[in-house]
């Protein structure tokens, strides 16, 4: 037993850090035009890999030796994806968001929510979507070291969530917001403060279990000094709370990077990277 609990205490020893969230696009140049022109992204590396038929391109407000970046992914001859019903958004913070408003539909993008007030709150948000049909919060704050500040994914229990990604992943639960007048409930989880860092937000619609995961959107990756001992905490959670590790512990094929990827009890995918063989990635 002693040995479990100090397996289970790992993750908050651990380096542990957010580097990308990767998902699906259906025209890679589209998606890189939109993103460093209506979102103020770089574009920080690509690779094709004519091989496997996919190419990726990586964005973000900063290097991913510090920030949180997007990883896109294309593969060759597939020109759409279906979101499914689970994928919220994610969110960028800025400093003035009918600016970005402007920028977006004057590159001919999609604003579903003009910008305003937050209904029973003061911060000034806007919803868009990018090309492919992907939503984007846009929430006025003051200056952050990390502007990409948000994943939101649907939960059937989100007390089970929360207790997962504590569990498996070290994270914390900065906020819970509860409004019954809208039927829903919002964890925010996370390493660091909620307006310095990216965070996972966590949503339960009241009376839904079940989402569907579509074929777009795929994946966080998270940093860790030790993919072994991780992946060995990750199945004390799955087994407590359910999901499954989907990749054992190893080094990837071809680039040798050291990662365990699972699924958590909704299905959402989890990779964790070793850091150091991920600073030599991008070396």
């Amino acid at each position: 037993m002693a040995e479990n609990a100090d397996l289970v205490e790992w993750p908050k020893k651990d380096k542990r850090r957010f580097l990308h969230v990767v998902y699906r696009v259906g025209d890679l140049d589209r998606t890189i035009q939109f993103y460093t022109e209506c979102f103020g992204m770089k574009v920080l590396r690509k690779r094709d890999v004519p091989e496997e038929k996919y190419s990726n391109a990586f964005l973000g407000f900063g290097p991913e030796t510090s920030n949180f970046v997007v990883e896109l992914t294309y593969n060759y001859g597939v020109s759409s994806y279906d979101i499914g019903t689970g994928f919220g958004h994610f969110a960028i913070s800025t400093q003035d968001v009918s600016k970005m408003v402007e920028a977006v539909r004057a590159k001919g993008g999609n604003v579903t929510r003009e910008p305003g007030p937050v209904k029973g709150g003061g911060s000034v948000i806007a919803f868009v979507k990018d090309p492919d049909g992907y939503t984007f919060e846009l929430i006025q704050r003051g200056p952050t070291p990390e502007p990409l500040c948000q994943v939101m994914l649907r939960v059937g229990d989100l007390d089970r969530a929360i207790k997962f990604y504590e569990k498996a992943l070290g994270m914390r639960l900065l906020r819970r917001i509860e409004r019954p007048e809208y039927k829903y409930t919002i964890g925010m989880m996370g390493y660091a403060e909620e307006y310095e860092s990216i965070v996972l937000e966590l949503t339960y619609n009241y009376g839904v279990t079940e989402y569907t995961k579509g074929n777009a959107y795929a994946q966080i990756a998270i940093g860790t000094d030790d993919v072994y001992k991780s992946a060995e905490v990750v199945k004390i959670a799955n087994q407590e709370l359910g999901g499954k590790i989907t990749r054992e512990a190893g080094p990837l094929p071809g680039l040798g990077t050291k990662i365990v990827s699972f699924l958590d009890p909704d299905g959402w995918k989890t990779v964790l990277v070793d850091n150091e063989d991920f600073l030599k990635e991008l070396e």
